[in-house]
């Protein structure tokens, strides 16, 4: 499932070394030929006959709504989903040159068009059915006791089998990699969604206890069998989920560090055997460890013993198919599309198979395919001008926390730091990924998975207790998205999110600063907002404010908090502010940045009107129509429960009502709904 666009990395680690040259035909040009795209602000998205002071999100995208109306096999439609769709299309054509089998390709080429080659290949998916689950069928059929439970897990990586384990970074010692144990285990998108007790709530786990049985069904088992295996998943999950801490207690990275040794951690959970996984996964002589949750740990390890062994066989066998759904056969991919796509997020149909299939070339082996991306479709240029209003927006921050009235000059110093300490990634890595020691074999495409899941699960694991490798990526090029990473304090663009319409070098400057200059300073402002003030330049857990500081900034911060927690999201839910508090904090001290860099880029200048707009007008219209589009009920209320993000209507009234310069830009009266009585802000 994707969640909205810009955000602080979660929970602080990676979701997702030689050079690969890729000799496609092509590739070698510095970019693509220009073709007909949106400009950077449209006047046909708009709707005039709004008042902007009453609701400046349909004034701003009232047009573009009415004209892109959510295609079918898709949960939301927005501006940058459709850049998105756009890119697929531009990758589609890089793999389909690929996979054709008589290309003269590369080692690297040849990878990513063999895995491509075998996604699309559904007549042999067909034929195989089950066939590929078998060997961990049998696996787990043949567990005789509860001991062997954790070497079985140690073989279902990447299935959020149990729990979670990785690398990650040590929160007191950035600069170094440890091991990571985490909650998870649930095939719902959440905890709350086990414990909620409202109608909805109780409908969606009538329907996920269906969906589970459906599953054991296609796998072989009676209906009446299926059903009561259904219940234990539930049953089991539930108590996981009890175990489970909260999204909001996860927003404070203080709540994810517990650093201790095995031994420490083997008494928590005594009844899995963690030191035959560790010699599985390859870690026989790990010493120590972060557990995020110990909580968690303690819950699993009650069910552990509760549990008989035959119902946590079950419990294993649905996750390892529910982590294989999307690749089997179309009995399987329909039925897992029905609740997980049509019932949790209301889509009306699947998504194209090229669509999926480019998405899974994109995640598995991103960096070889973005690395024709690049060269194809950004330009030098482009990164230069991208990277020149990041330093420009980086200076507005300097300048900002230099002026602030309520921060003292010791913490004052001590932000400046982290500011110039801040990476700026982009475009693409300055190093690509090696892949070399990924098999990809034509033909077989859940083994492509299974392959790709274990070379990227070995590679992480790979790092602990070595140095970090700071010039990691964590989002592909070809990526429209964005992001910043509190533990490697850096602002991450992918080529993908600096395109057009976004980001349009053909196109006058404020509608430039309002959307991209937004999205910048959105990133930037992620270092220094609730969670990621926490941590210090070089990207340690360490409280680096004073006391009176660190109070000042929790009363504006929960201002803005408060402001949000007023919004409806859909029928009677409103938006949790402390969920979404991070994200609302960047966007509002983002656009701040934008409008202040945009005028000092332009000072001296006598900027026109256009298209009836003055230039102040256009740079609010910029940012507006970054966020047009629209989501369906179902993904709202999916939303509401998962995503740290606001609704795309609240991300621009919410900002602009806190804004004096808006109010000036369109002469709103004091009364209006888009002048906030009580404005917020923090930078």
């Amino acid at each position: 499932m994707a969640i909205s666009r810009f955000s602080i990395l979660a929970t602080f680690k990676a979701l997702v070394v030689a050079v690969i040259l890729l000799s496609l035909a092509g590739a070698q040009q510095a970019a693509a030929p220009a073709s007909k795209h949106e400009p950077a602000l449209d006047v046909n998205s708009m709707d005039r006959s709004v008042d902007p002071c009453v609701d400046f999100f349909k004034y701003s995208c009232g047009g573009w709504i009415k004209t892109n109306p959510i295609p079918p096999d898709q949960s939301s439609w927005d501006t940058y989903a459709k850049m998105q769709d756009e890119n697929l299309g531009r990758l589609r054509g890089i793999l389909e040159a690929a996979s054709a089998p008589d290309a003269n390709r590369n080692v690297a080429a040849k990878k990513i068009g063999d895995y491509y080659a075998s996604c699309m290949d559904e007549k042999a998916i067909e034929i195989k059915g089950t066939d590929p689950l078998k060997p961990e069928l049998e696996q787990i059929a043949k567990i005789t006791s509860k001991t062997e439970i954790a070497d079985v897990a140690a073989t279902m990586i990447r299935e959020n089998v149990l729990f979670r384990f990785d690398s990650t970074q040590d929160y007191r010692d950035a600069s170094q990699m440890i091991a990571e144990a985490d909650q998870g285990g649930l095939g719902l998108p959440d905890r709350d969604y086990y414990l909620k007790d409202d109608a909805k709530s109780v409908d969606l786990r009538k329907a996920y206890l269906a969906h589970v049985q459906k599953i054991f069904e296609l796998l072989g088992d009676k209906p009446d069998v299926a059903a009561t295996q259904a219940q234990t998943v539930m049953r089991i999950e539930t108590a996981l989920a009890k175990g489970s801490m909260t999204r909001v207690e996860r927003r404070d990275p203080k709540n994810l560090d517990h650093k201790m040794t095995s031994g420490e951690f083997e008494k928590i959970t005594p009844d899995f055997q963690w030191q035959v996984y560790f010699t599985k996964v390859g870690l026989p002589s790990l010493s120590s460890l972060n557990v995020a949750s110990p909580g968690f740990f303690k819950a699993l390890n009650e069910e552990l013993d509760k549990e008989s062994l035959a119902d946590w066989k079950t419990y294993m066998r649905w996750h390892l198919e529910h982590a294989d759904a999307p690749f089997l056969s179309a009995a399987f991919l329909n039925e897992n599309f029905d609740f997980y796509g049509r019932t949790l997020q209301g889509k009306k149909e699947l998504r194209p198979r090229w669509k999926r299939c480019t998405d899974e070339v994109d995640g598995d082996l991103g960096e070889a395919l973005g690395q024709v991306y690049v060269e194809k479709y950004f330009s030098p240029q482009a990164k230069q001008e991208a990277l020149k209003m990041v330093k420009e927006i980086e200076n507005e921050m300097e300048m900002d926390i230099n002026s602030l009235p309520w921060m003292s000059a010791t913490t004052k110093q001590q932000a400046l730091v982290k500011l110039h300490g801040m990476a700026n990634k982009i475009g693409y890595p300055d190093k690509w990924r090696d892949y070399s020691k990924l098999e990809i074999v034509r033909g077989d495409e859940l083994g492509n998975v299974q392959r790709a899941r274990k070379f990227e699960f070995d590679r992480q694991l790979a790092k602990i207790g070595k140095p970090l490798d700071r010039g990691e990526w964590d989002m592909t090029p070809p990526t429209v998205n964005a992001y910043y990473n509190p533990q490697m304090n850096d602002i991450n663009f992918p080529a993908g999110v600096l395109q057009p319409p976004a980001f349009d070098p053909t196109s006058d400057a404020a509608p430039n600063y309002g959307d991209t200059g937004g999205t910048i300073g959105h990133e930037l402002t992620h270092g220094f907002d609730d969670e990621g003030r926490q941590f210090d330049s070089q990207g340690n857990l360490r409280d680096w404010w004073t006391e009176d500081d660190g109070k000042e900034f929790v009363k504006r911060a929960a201002c803005i908090s408060d402001q949000y927690s007023t919004y409806t999201i859909v029928d009677d839910i409103k938006i949790n502010g402390k969920l979404t508090l991070g994200e609302d904090v960047a966007d509002l001290g983002g656009l701040v940045m934008a409008y202040r860099a945009w005028k000092d880029d332009t000072k001296g200048q006598k900027l026109q009107a256009l298209d009836d707009l003055s230039p102040e007008q256009r740079f609010f219209v910029g940012y507006g129509q970054s966020w047009c589009g629209e989501t369906r009920d179902e993904t709202k209320r999916l939303r509401a429960t998962v995503d740290p993000h606001s609704p795309e209507k609240y991300r621009t009234n919410g900002v602009v009502s806190n804004m004096p310069e808006f109010q000036e830009a369109f002469h709103c009266k004091a009364e209006s709904p888009m002048v906030n009585q009580n404005r917020c802000r923090v930078w």
